[in-house]
């Protein structure tokens, strides 16, 4: 039988697939990062468990893993729940789903509501390319290394943090990336009291810092805005050209691979060239040029 990871809501019971319905109530096996939490879901979504239900959480999942891959070896359906979202991201479920394939146990997903790309949607902030941090190092030190890493990444940032280290890691990546950076402090998602605040992150880390908001935190800082790259020096083209002619290239071949090479039009480092060769002569040329 295949191991199957359930995404479950983030907060909400009616955003439950009809799959992952069907599927804790036919599991042989729940393994749930919180059992309490899992019983208290079943009951707003009408399911029976018929299974066996084990925790499976950060602090017994090295151990737990081998008796559940056991299980899935003999037969037995096993499928994994955490608190909310995607087992495995962020939440226990990578270490199982790692034994699982290395002992050749299929796996599956019952894909549901994850916290990373609903936080995402909702900022407001671009979306085409974006990249998960998970949570930043617990220590300021770790923190601010891993932040300051970040300052050239062009792409849409996603972090997870805890409410009582998010004041510090906000104002940790104001430090890192600047106050007038665009951010997005989502909170509480999908719950009865989600909050999405949108401003820069000097802003967010001073609201942040009066107000130490509660609840399940995802943070979306907008990527580095692109650096527009110098175009090169009518002197640097002139040369380039030259040392191509220098190597037995035709001028007008050498001022094209030039030009492609560099990115750049090839009246422009036809120009340049022209106006090198102009430079160069001596006054004595110019001044035989001119009669």
């Amino acid at each position: 039988m295949p191991l199957v990871l359930l995404g479950a809501p983030l907060g909400n019971a009616e955003d439950a697939s009809a799959r992952l319905r069907t599927i804790l109530a036919s599991a042989d096996i729940v393994a749930a990062e919180d059992t309490r939490r899992l019983l208290r879901l079943a009951h707003d979504l009408g399911v029976t468990l018929t299974g066996r239900i084990v925790s499976y959480f950060e602090g017994n999942e090295r151990r737990r893993t081998d008796d559940l891959v056991e299980a899935l070896r003999g037969g037995a359906s096993v499928a994994v729940v955490t608190d909310g979202g995607m087992p495995s991201v962020s939440d226990p479920g990578f270490r199982l789903v790692r034994a699982a394939v290395d002992a050749g146990i299929p796996v599956t997903a019952a894909p549901g509501p994850s916290a990373v790309t609903t936080a995402l949607a909702l900022s407001g902030l671009p979306t085409a390319r974006f990249c998960f941090e998970g949570f930043p190092p617990r220590k300021r030190g770790e923190r601010r290394a891993a932040l300051a890493a970040l300052t050239d990444e062009p792409r849409t940032l996603v972090f997870f943090e805890a409410p009582h280290r998010v004041a510090e890691t906000l104002a940790d990546l104001a430090a890192a990336l600047g106050d007038e950076r665009p951010a997005a402090l989502c909170r509480e998602l999908t719950k009865t009291y989600e909050e999405v605040r949108r401003a820069s992150l000097g802003e967010l880390a001073g609201w942040a810092a009066d107000r130490q908001p509660r609840g399940e935190i995802t943070l979306v800082v907008q990527g580095a805005p692109q650096r527009v790259a110098e175009p090169p020096a009518a002197a640097e083209l002139a040369e380039a050209v030259e040392a191509k002619v220098a190597d037995g290239a035709l001028r007008k071949l050498a001022i094209a691979q030039v030009a492609q090479a560099l990115g750049v039009p090839k009246r422009t480092v036809y120009d340049a060239v022209v106006s090198h060769r102009r430079a160069s002569r001596s006054p004595g040329d110019r001044e035989h040029t001119e009669e």
